[in-house]
């Protein structure tokens, strides 16, 4: 079977070509990178890609990256990449969107996945939508990884909202078992992991898990909303982050894993002080 993965050499993406390679499955995989196979945006890169092609796995974001945005990557990008999955006959598409997508969500984000989902499910392809909630990986690297480096770290206002986290270890399982597993064509996956924790207690349980230490500071919640009004026309990027910061602080991001854990009980959900073990402990070991 041959398997384009798009976002092949992101976080979720490299996992997934990790995993499908190791099935022995050849691997194509889309990225703006210029080594790799082309972007979601080019035509003739698609049609190079997906010839011959019988899963494509949609794993991209435009979630803080510079240069691009949310509808011409997560909305258009998708809108061509399943059109070229339909072109070319593929059998099977996996979409990975996002906990909460929806028509009028207040992130253009969660709107573009929304707009790619609508897309996939009235195309003539067999399908999976998976949703997952924040990934921890991304979170820890942003607020946590500071901690290590410079012995302080910022978060968005109160910081006392309950969020959703979920390891990219887990999505990419998901993906995984939504290729293997027919049950699965067809339907709308909600992913979570198994804490709902606001941004003070995911940066506690770093800490703990890890023996870190260093500051907290908190940005003002107004600050944030300035910023992602004010540097809209010059740092849209950044408006988006501040933006995401706001409804991080303000919006209901909660999920409850019980109804998934009850469906897969052979998957377990790996825990934020998990994550930093796994991926931070050796390194605070060495330290020591």
């Amino acid at each position: 079977m041959t398997v384009v993965i798009a976002g092949g050499t992101g976080r979720l993406g490299r996992l997934l070509v990790d995993r499908f390679r190791a099935r022995g499955e050849e691997v194509r995989v889309l990225s703006r990178a210029p080594e790799h196979a082309g972007d979601v945006r080019d035509p003739v890169a698609l049609d190079r890609a997906l010839a011959g092609a019988s899963l494509v796995i949609s794993a991209f974001s435009a979630f803080g990256m510079k240069g691009v945005s949310p509808r011409g990557v997560d909305g258009e990008g998708n809108v061509n990449l399943i059109a070229a999955a339909e072109k070319h006959g593929v059998s099977r598409f996996v979409l990975v969107s996002a906990l909460g997508a929806s028509p009028d969500h207040p992130m253009e984000l969660a709107r573009m996945k929304h707009l790619a989902e609508q897309r996939l499910v009235a195309s003539k392809l067999s399908w999976t939508i998976l949703r997952p909630s924040t990934f921890i990986e991304t979170f820890q690297m942003v607020l946590c990884a500071p901690l290590l480096d410079k012995g302080k770290t910022v978060v968005f206002g109160a910081a006392r909202n309950p969020i959703n986290f979920v390891s990219v270890h887990d999505v990419a399982a998901f993906a995984e078992l939504a290729v293997s597993d027919p049950s699965l064509a067809g339907e709308v996956l909600e992913i979570g992991g198994p804490e709902n924790l606001s941004l003070v207690q995911f940066v506690e349980e770093f800490r703990s898990a890890v023996g870190a230490t260093g500051s907290v500071k908190h940005i003002p919640r107004f600050m944030m909303r300035f910023l992602s009004q004010a540097a809209r026309p010059f740092q849209p990027t950044f408006a988006r982050m501040a933006q995401a910061g706001v409804l991080m602080d303000t919006t209901d991001m909660s999920f409850d894993a019980g109804d998934l854990r009850r469906r897969f009980p052979a998957f377990s959900l790996t825990s934020v002080a998990e994550v930093a073990r796994r991926d931070y402990g050796r390194s605070r070991a060495a330290e020591a």
